[in-house]
């Protein structure tokens, strides 16, 4: 994209990539470039589906705004399977259950996540190793994930970081016939794709946010699991209703203690009391079901994904255009036939001469730039280190993260303005 086109996007007349005088601006409390906590946008249909959903009397738990939302979600990413819940970390943990991940367990993870992606798995008796990155993607390295693999290994976690597709054929070839289950971290990548396909249909299981950072939310919280097993699909949408993961037989005797049914008619909560016996018992069950109001949203929102996309595709396309030609700065690489769902923008400042990373973050902070950095290495984390982990484990991700790693805002309320003043700040600050 030519940096100094104009482009509609919506209400936004786009970037012009005019040269401008920044000394006038202020910095505001707290910032001029804000990370906003909300990553999509919200208006008049969100609040009428919400409207709807409590004028009609129904239900608003396990209802038809959930099954609908479901639909839609399977039809946009091409799963078999979506089956909502209240959020991604509950999503990775029934995830892992599905996958069969249990005490004496071993499991590989990328380090650069999010705590969420195996926190569930602290404590547990599970075994995890911790596998580096590549520098160029902020995603696992597929190599560094086959030196791992162990004849206990019985899944692999990784993320689509930032909304880039990680190497999936690769890391795939390493699970496939040794009974290896991948489980996708997709939380930043809905919109993105892998050579025609969507993110968390291209490993064992899937699991997305709609958390309020998110490209798509469901009122601030939410999750959904993509899975393309009809058995284990079954157990989990019998997990998340609060019903047990278990097997039953045959009652000889449809009485108990000497009491027996009443008039079906009647609910007494007993379900299958007086007709089953449990033989074996592997989860009790949980309450994870996305309420009514949000699955509503979640569907007025995944209708305007590709608004969404578009205006961060621009944002992203834009400052990657004004930024390439900075000595200091590295861009991601994205592979041929990946697109991202550009959920975070990330940059790398080459070692060199001249100011550090930390040196650059803090100039941009003083501008009124929010720089975050997403996400220091969980091998490194106290919790971690209690389990054996220690620097010096993923050297690339703890090289990356110390000394090269920026994220900058980027979400789709960001004026044309303050994308402009962005990237004039990171040049001045880098050049």
């Amino acid at each position: 994209m030519d940096a100094d086109a104009i482009v509609e996007c919506g209400q936004h007349s786009y970037l012009s990539g005019v040269d401008r005088d920044w000394s006038g601006v202020i910095v505001s409390d707290p910032f001029v470039v804000p990370y906003r906590p909300v990553g999509s946008l919200f208006g008049q249909e969100e609040l009428d589906a919400v409207a709807r959903v409590l004028a009609s009397g129904q239900t608003l738990s396990c209802g038809q705004e959930r099954d609908a939302f479901e639909q839609e979600f399977a039809s946009y990413t091409g799963a078999p399977h979506a089956i909502s819940v209240t959020n991604c970390t509950v999503a990775l943990e029934l995830a892992s259950y599905l996958a069969g991940v249990r005490e004496g367990c071993e499991v590989i993870a990328t380090t650069q996540t999010y705590q969420a992606t195996v926190a569930h798995l602290l404590g547990r008796g599970i075994t995890v190793r911790f596998a580096d990155i590549d520098p160029k993607t902020l995603n696992v390295d597929p190599e560094s994930v086959s030196r791992l693999v162990s004849a206990r290994t019985n899944a692999i976690y990784l993320v689509h970081h930032g909304g880039l597709s990680a190497d999936m054929d690769a890391v795939l070839d390493v699970a496939k016939d040794r009974g290896i289950r991948v489980i996708e971290d997709c939380a930043h990548s809905l919109g993105g794709t892998y050579h025609g396909r969507h993110p968390g249909t291209l490993g064992d299981i899937g699991c997305f946010s709609f958390q309020s950072y998110k490209n798509v939310s469901t009122l601030g919280e939410g999750g959904m699991v993509t899975l393309n097993d009809d058995e284990l699909a079954d157990v989990l949408r019998r997990v998340i209703a609060i019903e047990p993961d278990a097997d039953f037989a045959g009652r000889p005797s449809r009485s108990i203690g000497g009491h027996v049914y009443p008039d079906r008619r009647l609910d007494w909560h007993a379900k299958n009391s007086f007709d089953q016996d449990c033989l074996a018992l592997r989860h009790g069950g949980t309450n994870s079901t996305l309420a009514e109001p949000a699955a509503a949203v979640g569907r007025v929102q995944l209708g305007r994904i590709e608004e969404f996309l578009a205006r961060r595709r621009r944002i992203a396309e834009w400052l990657d255009a004004q930024f390439r030609d900075v000595a200091r700065l590295r861009l991601p690489t994205v592979a041929e036939g990946v697109s991202s769902a550009h959920h975070l923008y990330t940059c790398f400042v080459r070692p060199g001469p001249g100011r550090t990373r930390d040196e650059i973050a803090t100039e941009l902070l003083d501008r009124g730039i929010q720089v975050q950095l997403r996400y220091f290495p969980l091998h490194m984390l106290p919790e971690w280190r209690r389990e054996g982990h220690e620097h010096g484990e993923c050297p690339v991700a703890e090289r990356v993260w110390f000394e090269e790693l920026l994220q900058l805002p980027i979400y789709p309320q960001m004026q044309d303005w303050q994308v402009e003043y962005l990237a004039s700040a990171v040049r001045d600050a880098l050049e």
